[in-house]
């Protein structure tokens, strides 16, 4: 049975303490929206100076795979809640020290298992909840991944069971492609398992993350909602532009909920999730979930009454939450451009003279080309100017290597 939590006071012995692991830009948000509730915030990361770092109570640098040094920690600030932020945690772990009772994971340890390696997620899905999904093989080794993609057919996506933000993710058009995916898949994992999913191609004609929220009402039983659904454009596994609400047949939206409900249901725990799916006239296929704010969500700094952040803070929270949609809008990705540490940014205030435009700089200490910088955030009466908006707000704001 879960219970609001009584808020304490930070840096004090009545403080509530939350441990994020993962201390990026939607984990740098997450830190603001829980410090406006007086929450006392420890940010982890396995690099120095990440975003969440700057803005939390306390920051520490550790290898998160590396279970020893994560439950040391653990049991250094005894946290009231362990909120995982990324996937490149040592999960197993985490459910040990869960089923100990010594930790309360955000939303379960399980939870945080399985969607750290797509194959627990895709059989949950797939062969444990029947869920519509693209045609899938798992492969070890070439020769497996060689007959997978010939029984899934091309084209087809090889990705690893481990990784983020599309890394080590591509499209194969042919057997002649495969070898070079699987290379491509084991440099893009996070934790190298040696191990990918191969993907039959969906013919949809969209993406969107259903962003649903499991919180507590008022006879204090967890209420899943959802918010408006988010449309959005990856290229090469990455995001780079979303908006809301995507417009959707209403018998694929209703198929979209029951799927999200079907999976975080089963998941369990408080929360936000960003549940991605493939939509085509009024089918749905499930793809993934994260069980946190999800990239694509940050257009809801800008659309909704809460954000994606907000929402997270205050379900983990046992707080009453709000999903609804204040005005129509869109997020457009700056990327770095460079490889360098300590860039710099020109053309904020260009930027900024977009109409209803918004931009946040992350605060990462090294720019990478095709690493997310930064965000250009619009609203508009209608979703097609806020994307042409975003993408012209983006486009202003120029990256620089500092003299």
């Amino acid at each position: 049975m879960h219970t609001p939590r009584t808020l304490g006071t930070p840096l004090s012995p009545t403080a509530t303490k939350v441990m994020l692991l993962g201390s990026g830009e939607l984990g740098k948000e997450v830190i603001i929206a829980l410090q406006r509730l007086g929450v006392e915030v420890i940010a982890v990361d396995r690099y120095p100076n990440a975003p969440g770092h700057q803005v939390a109570h306390r920051a520490h640098v550790i290898n998160m795979t590396d279970g020893a040094a994560l439950a040391a920690l653990i049991e250094q600030e005894k946290p009231d809640l362990v909120v995982p932020e990324i996937e490149a945690i040592a999960t197993d772990k985490l459910a040990e020290l869960e089923a100990a009772g010594k930790i309360t994971c955000i939303p379960t340890a399980r939870a945080a298992q399985l969607t750290m390696n797509r194959e627990g997620i895709r059989r949950l899905a797939a062969e444990t909840l029947g869920l519509a999904t693209s045609p899938y093989r798992f492969a070890s080794s070439l020769e497996e991944l060689e007959a997978g993609a010939a029984a899934v057919g091309f084209p087809c996506v090889v990705k690893p069971v481990m990784s983020s933000s599309g890394k080590g993710q591509s499209k194969v058009d042919s057997a002649a492609d495969v070898k070079a995916a699987w290379a491509y898949a084991a440099a893009g994992s996070r934790v190298d398992s040696g191990r990918v999913i191969v993907e039959g191609f969906i013919d949809f004609d969209y993406e969107i993350t259903l962003l649903t929220v499991r919180s507590l009402g008022a006879d204090g039983k967890v209420v899943t909602q959802f918010c408006d659904p988010i449309g959005h454009v990856q290229v090469q596994g990455d995001y780079v532009e979303s908006w809301q609400p995507c417009r959707m047949d209403p018998v694929a939206l209703e198929r979209a909920r029951d799927i999200a409900a079907k999976v975080t249901g089963d998941l369990g725990g408080l929360g936000l999730f960003g549940v991605e799916l493939f939509v085509k006239n009024d089918m749905v296929w499930f793809s993934e979930v994260s069980p946190r704010p999800h990239d694509t969500g940050m257009v809801t700094m800008a659309t909704q009454v809460q954000s994606e952040f907000e929402l997270h803070a205050k379900a983990i929270l046992g707080l009453p939450v709000n999903v609804a949609l204040k005005a129509p809008g869109a997020s457009a990705v700056i990327y770095g451009q460079h490889e360098a540490a300590g860039i710099a940014f020109e053309g904020v205030a260009n930027a900024l003279q977009v109409p209803n435009s918004d931009i946040r700089l992350f605060g990462k200490p090294e720019s990478f080309a095709r690493r997310r910088m930064g965000v250009a955030l619009t609203t508009a009466d209608d979703v097609e100017t806020a994307r042409v908006n975003a993408k012209e707000a983006a486009s202003r704001v120029k990256p620089v290597i500092a003299k």
